[in-house]
């Protein structure tokens, strides 16, 4: 396989974007190739106004496996015995996993299959994600050794507390429904109706305004690290400027006239 064919790209006439990660024989695993791809694509989709929402899928039975452990190892043959190299890859996953986060267009993870270590990361970096019912997640590091520091980032920031640590502490493995159940995901579907499901969330995320999506993605993950007090200033300062847009004056006066709004994304 060429390493251009390890991300698909497809683009609808909704504007809904399809990411496919496509590297089957590594079971989607997040390899240098694939995180400068995947960091690109994110970066590109975010300023490209054809594109309103972002789908991340995988092919095979692994959304995505994780970093690449050959990979890893291979690194360590430097005199640092990988020092260097390892802090590279772990900037290079951050990037790409705030690059999800700071993308203007909402992303929506498909699970498909298995979802473990910085797999399972990437799913809880989506603003939202819908999984088959087979499928899996898990971040295993402590198997190995290796405690799943970075996927423990955007793990705690989708479930509680203990939950979170079950997962990094005991290391195994939990079925859709339980991610579910966890906030994890956002809901267990069944696996032929997956891809549906989705279409469906999409398309709807897809007709609102991109200007008060990306307005109201933004301000979401920034108010989350504040207190209360100043999360509802920094909100009410949006509020006002988002009242002011033209697609906020648009949408109630389509309300009130009981017709449908006509975006103009601004």
């Amino acid at each position: 396989m060429q390493q251009d064919d390890i991300l698909l790209r497809d683009l609808d006439d909704a504007g809904i974007l399809r990411l496919t990660m496509n590297d089957t024989g590594r079971r989607n695993a997040l390899s240098e190739a694939m995180l400068k791809q995947l960091g690109a694509a994110f970066g590109a989709a975010g300023g490209e106004p054809g594109v309103r929402v972002i789908i991340l899928a995988g092919h095979g039975p692994a959304f995505c496996a994780g970093h690449d452990l050959k990979e890893m190892t291979a690194g360590r043959s430097g005199a640092d015995r990988g020092k260097a190299y390892f802090a590279h890859v772990m900037a290079q996953c951050s990037g790409v996993m705030q690059a999800i986060v700071n993308c203007p267009k909402p992303v929506i993870a498909e699970v498909k299959g298995v979802a473990t270590a910085a797999g399972c990361q990437l799913v809880a970096s989506c603003d939202l994600a819908v999984a088959a019912d087979t499928a899996r997640f898990s971040t295993p590091g402590v198997h190995i050794g290796l405690f799943c520091s970075t996927p423990m980032v955007a793990l705690s920031r989708n479930v509680a507390d203990k939950h979170a640590m079950e997962m990094l502490l005991t290391g195994d493995m939990i079925p859709a429904s339980r991610a579910a159940e966890i906030g994890l995901i956002n809901r267990a579907v069944a696996v032929d109706t997956l891809q549906d499901t989705v279409m469906d969330m999409a398309r709807k995320i897809a007709s609102k305004s991109s200007m008060t999506l990306a307005t109201g993605k933004r301000a979401f993950y920034k108010q989350c690290e504040m207190t209360l007090p100043d999360a509802y200033d920094y909100a009410a300062r949006v509020m006002v400027d988002n009242m002011l847009a033209h697609d906020a004056e648009e949408g109630i006066g389509a309300f009130i006239a009981k017709r449908a709004p006509q975006w103009q994304d601004a």
